[in-house]
């Protein structure tokens, strides 16, 4: 199955996000228990995470909706065939 650019770019984007959720979370946790000490430092890591993977939420609706959309076009013409063909 081929994938268009509007697929691969969504593909990569998620993979990105992916790496940068986890990366960050690390940095996060890493650089805030040097200042604020562990409990801040799990809080500020965990609001971090649920923002990102917000994000990725995002991303993915993206994905979601494009494929709701060719499925749409698909099924009008499909309806347009079958509406040709019975009049």
């Amino acid at each position: 199955m081929q994938k268009d650019i509007y697929d691969r770019i969504i593909s990569f984007l998620q993979g990105a996000s992916w790496a940068i959720v986890l990366f960050g979370a690390f940095f996060t946790f890493k650089f805030s228990i040097l200042f604020f000490g562990i409990s801040f430092s799990i809080f500020l890591t965990i609001l971090y995470i649920i923002i990102a993977l917000f994000m990725l939420l995002l991303l993915d609706m993206f994905s979601v909706n494009k494929e709701r959309l060719k499925e749409a076009k698909k099924q009008t013409q499909l309806l347009e065939e079958l509406l040709k063909t019975h009049n």
